[in-house]
C-alpha cells in the first residue's frame, strides 16, 4: 500500500505508475473522498478545539460562581457534532483505504517502460546451451521412461495440473528442496523456517494478492482461509502487526512450502509436462531489510538465486521485467529463466522481487533503529530460491544423455546416495 500522503501530493506520479503497470484504478473517486475527509477532519479539529475551549471556560466560571449554562448547552451541541463528524470520517477513511488497496506499488525509475513481456530486458544469460549430437527429448519422455512422474494416475487422482512423483522421481523432488535449503542456510546466511501451507485473508491482504488476485486462489470456504498461493506470503506475514526492535534487520529467511494455485485464467497454456501446474514445490527467499539498503539487497538476492542454478549446470538468463509484465506489489523484479532443449523454450523458474515499504505498509509491520526512535516502515523482497516444478523438468532436459538416462549434477549426488546417473530400467 502506498503512503495516503504521498498519494495525496503526487497525483501525476501515481497515475503515471499505474498507466505504466497498465493497470486501471478509478483515482477519481479516491482523490474525491480524499478531499472530503481532509475537509471533514479539518472541521472536527476546529470544533474539538471550540469543545475544549469552553470546557475551560465552564470551569472558570464555576469557580467565580458564575451561571454556565449556556456554556453547558454548547458544549454538548459540540460534542454531539463531534460524534456525528467521528462516525463519518470513520466511514470515508474506510472507504479511503478500501480503495488505496487496489492502487499498485509504483514502478522503481530503473524499471524499464513497457506492456507485456516483449518489453522485458535481458541483462545477462549465463552458462552455454548444450549442443546435442541427437535430438533432445522433452522432460515429460524423461520421466515417464525414467519412472519418475506418472502423469495419467495424477490425473486421475486430482484432475489436470497435478503431478505424482514415483520412485526416485520423489527422492530427486526431495532431494532438490534439502539441497537449496542447505545451500541458502550454509552459504547464504538464510534462517531456515517452516511455515503453515494455509493462511488468512489478512495474510493475502499484505503481500498484495487480495484483493486483485482471489480468482486465482483455493478457498477455504467453512474457514474462510486459503491455500498458500506462493510461500511469499505465509514467511513475511511472521512479522505482521510487529514492531522489530532495534538490531533485528536485516533479516532473511528461507522456507521449504508446497504452493497451489488455480491459475483460472490461464486455461488451455503449458499444459504439457510440468510446465503449468496447480501444486508445485518451492523454496522461498525473503528479506526485511531497512530502506536505505534494499537496493543493494535486491542485487545481492538475484546472487543468491543465480547461484542455485550455476551448481545446477543449467543455463539460465536473467531478465530486468519491464513495468507492464510486473506484479501488483513490485517496486523492481528479475526472472530467471531457464533453457528447455526439449522444448526449445526459456521456462521461468524463478522472479525477485523488491516491494519497497509497499507489503510492510499494507501489514502494519515496521521497526526501529534505535531505543524509543519512531517506528519505521522497512523495505520486503522475496525470490524463488527456487521453483521446483520447470528446474526439475530442465535438469533433465539439460542432463540427458543418448540412452534416455540423465547425468546427476555433482552438487547434488549427496543429497542421493551418491548417486551419478538416473537410469532406464531394463
Amino acid at each position: 500500500m502506498l503512503d495516503l500522503k504521498f498519494l495525496r501530493n503526487n497525483r501525476d506520479k501515481v497515475e503515471s505508475g499505474i498507466a505504466l503497470k497498465g493497470m486501471s484504478v478509478d483515482l477519481t473517486q479516491f482523490y474525491q473522498i480524499e478531499e472530503r475527509r481532509l475537509a471533514l477532519l479539518h472541521e472536527t479539529e476546529q470544533l474539538k478545539a471550540r469543545r475544549n475551549a469552553a470546557s475551560e471556560q465552564i470551569a472558570t466560571l464555576k469557580k467565580t460562581g458564575q451561571d454556565a449554562s449556556a456554556q453547558i448547552a454548547e458544549m454538548r451541541e459540540l460534542g454531539d457534532r463531534v460524534k456525528e463528524l467521528d462516525a463519518d470520517l470513520r466511514q470515508l477513511e474506510e472507504e479511503s483505504l478500501t480503495l488505496s488497496a487496489w492502487i499498485p506499488n509504483l514502478p522503481h525509475p530503473s524499471v524499464p517502460p513497457g506492456h507485456d513481456a516483449t518489453n522485458n530486458q535481458v541483462v545477462r544469460e549465463v552458462g552455454e546451451r548444450r549442443t546435442f549430437d541427437f535430438e533432445p527429448k522433452p522432460h515429460w519422455d524423461l520421466a515417464t521412461n525414467l519412472g519418475l512422474l506418472d502423469f495419467e494416475r495424477a490425473s486421475k487422482i486430482s484432475g489436470s495440473g497435478f503431478l505424482l512423483f514415483t520412485g526416485m522421481g520423489a527422492k530427486l523432488e526431495r532431494a532438490l528442496i534439502g539441497f537449496m535449503l542447505d545451500y541458502h542456510v550454509e552459504k547464504h546466511g538464510y534462517r531456515e523456517v517452516s511455515p503453515p501451507h494455509v493462511v488468512r485473508r489478512a495474510a493475502l491482504f499484505g503481500t498484495g494478492q487480495l484483493p486483485k488476485l482471489e480468482g486465482d486462489m483455493y478457498h477455504i470456504g467453512e474457514d474462510d482461509l486459503f491455500l498458500n498461493p506462493t510461500a511469499e506470503v505465509p514467511v513475511t506475514n511472521i512479522w505482521r502487526d510487529e514492531i522489530l526492535e532495534p538490531g533485528t534487520l536485516p533479516m532473511y529467511t528461507c522456507a521449504y512450502c508446497a504452493s497451489y494455485r488455480r491459475e483460472a485464467g490461464a486455461a488451455g497454456r503449458d499444459t504439457r509436462g510440468m510446465v503449468r501446474v496447480h501444486q508445485f514445490d518451492k523454496v522461498e527467499l525473503v528479506k526485511v531489510v531497512p530502506p536505505e539498503t534494499s537496493y543493494d539487497e535486491h542485487e545481492k538476492l538475484a546472487r543468491d538465486v543465480a547461484d542455485i542454478f550455476e551448481a545446477l549446470e543449467l543455463p539460465y538468463r536473467v531478465l530486468l521485467l519491464c513495468s507492464g509484465d510486473m506484479s501488483f506489489a513490485a517496486a523492481k523484479c528479475y526472472d530467471f529463466e531457464v533453457w528447455s532443449p526439449g522444448t526449445g523454450a526459456w521456462l521461468e523458474c524463478s522472479s525477485c522481487s523488491n516491494f519497497e515499504d509497499f507489503q510492510a505498509r499494507r501489514m502494519g509491520m515496521r521497526f526501529r533503529r534505535e531505543p524509543g526512535a519512531k517506528a519505521e516502515f522497512p523495505h520486503t523482497l522475496n525470490a524463488s530460491g527456487v521453483a521446483l516444478p520447470r528446474t526439475f523438468a530442465t535438469l533433465l532436459e539439460n542432463h540427458q544423455r543418448a540412452d534416455g538416462s540423465v547425468t546427476i549434477p555433482k552438487a547434488l549426488r549427496p543429497y542421493l546416495g551418491g548417486l551419478e546417473a538416473l537410469v532406464p530400467k531394463g
